[in-house]
C-alpha cells in the first residue's frame, strides 16, 4: 500500500475512533436516551461519510491527483476498520465494565422506543412481546451485541468504501 494512503488511512481511522469516543461520552454524560435517537444515528452516519470523502480527497490530492479504485477502497476500509475498533473497544469498556447499569438503562429506552413504534403502527401484543424478548435477548450494548455490531459496521464500511472509491478514483485509464 502506498505510504500516503496508508498514513492517511491510519490518521483518519484514529480521528474517527476518537470522534466516536467523544460522541459516545457526550451522549453518556448528557442523556442516555440519546443512544436510541434515530436522528443522532443518521447524523453520525453522515459524519462518517463526510470524513471518508475528506480522507479520499486528501489522499488523492497528496498522490498528485491519482488514485485507483483499489487504493481508494483500501484506504477508506482501513480507516473505517481502525475507527470502528477504537470506538467499539471504548463502548465495550463503558457498557460492560465501567457502567453496566447504563447498558440496562439504554436497553430499557430502546424497548420503550420499539414498543411505542409498534403501537403507533397498530402492532399486536404478540409483536410487542416478540420485540421485547428480542431486545432483552440480544442487547446491542452487551459484549456479544458490540461484537456483532463490528460485523454490521464492517458491512456498512464495505458498501460506503465501494461507493466512495468509485467516486474518487482517477478518471484516466492508467489508474485502473
Amino acid at each position: 500500500m502506498n505510504a500516503i494512503f496508508k498514513k492517511n488511512a491510519i490518521t483518519f481511522g484514529v480521528i474517527s475512533g476518537l470522534i466516536g469516543i467523544g460522541v459516545t461520552t457526550l451522549m453518556y454524560l448528557i442523556d442516555l436516551k440519546l443512544f436510541v435517537n434515530m436522528w443522532i444515528g443518521f447524523g453520525m452516519l453522515a459524519m462518517w461519510i463526510v470524513i471518508g470523502c475528506i480522507l479520499l480527497s486528501k489522499s488523492k490530492k497528496e498522490n498528485q491527483g491519482v488514485m485507483t479504485f483499489k487504493e481508494g477502497f483500501t484506504t477508506y476500509f482501513l480507516s473505517a476498520v481502525i475507527g470502528i475498533l477504537i470506538s467499539t473497544a471504548f463502548n465495550i469498556l463503558l457498557f460492560n465494565f465501567i457502567d453496566t447499569g447504563a447498558r440496562e438503562t439504554v436497553t430499557e429506552h430502546l424497548l420503550d422506543m420499539q414498543v411505542g413504534m409498534i403501537q403507533k403502527f397498530g402492532g399486536t401484543q404478540a409483536q410487542i412481546n416478540e420485540a421485547i424478548a428480542n431486545v432483552k435477548e440480544n442487547s446491542q450494548f452487551s459484549l456479544k451485541g458490540q461484537l456483532m455490531g463490528i460485523g454490521q459496521a464492517m458491512i456498512g464500511a464495505i458498501i460506503f468504501g465501494l461507493i466512495l472509491a468509485a467516486i474518487f478514483k482517477s478518471k484516466n485509464k492508467e489508474s485502473f
